[in-house]
């Protein structure tokens, strides 16, 4: 007796239930993408200000080195922000008026390209790594400069301050 077998069945394609697993994985995996992007992108901000940070505070040291009566005689020692128009014209100004017209136009270049960027200090400091945004925190002796820059790095945490602070000597 021959016994009859049934026929064969191919398989032809995956289940419903493994389409699902395969698209859940898949999900998760793209979101995962997601948030490295999103960090990649705050972190590259973050030293993106940094660098801006860094340049400005070059900036007045390299303002200051140009201006060597006045960064001997100490007027660059917490000066008062003025602007002078006569810095600019064919007569010029005083030593000492061209430091606050410098101070005063670094300041607002900190203002326009930092966020929350609070005005930099400039003073002659024996303790460098002190201070906070708004307080000047300068032992007003020792030989070098220092140059404080503050900024906020985290917009959703208004106190995270970050500071960039560098010291030469004229």
């Amino acid at each position: 007796m021959i016994s009859q077998m049934k026929p064969y069945r191919r398989e032809q394609g995956f289940t419903l239930l493994e389409i699902l697993v395969a698209v859940l994985v898949l999900s998760f995996g793209l979101l995962g993408l997601a948030g490295l992007q999103a960090a990649s992108i705050r972190a590259n901000h973050s030293a993106y200000l940094r660098s801006q940070a860094t340049q400005l505070a070059y900036d007045m040291a390299d303002r200051i080195r140009a201006n060597t009566s006045a960064a001997d005689a100490g007027t660059y020692n917490n000066p008062t922000p003025a602007i002078s128009a006569s810095c600019y014209s064919t007569g010029g100004c005083a030593a000492s008026v061209l430091a606050g017209d410098d101070v005063y136009r670094w300041n607002q270049a900190i203002t326009a390209a930092l966020p929350a960027g609070s005005a930099g200090v400039v003073c002659l400091d024996a303790t460098p790594n002190d201070g906070s945004p708004g307080t000047v925190d300068c032992s007003n002796s020792g030989n070098q400069y220092v140059v404080k820059v503050w900024w906020r790095d985290d917009p959703t945490n208004p106190t995270s301050f970050k500071r960039f602070v560098m010291t030469f000597r004229p």
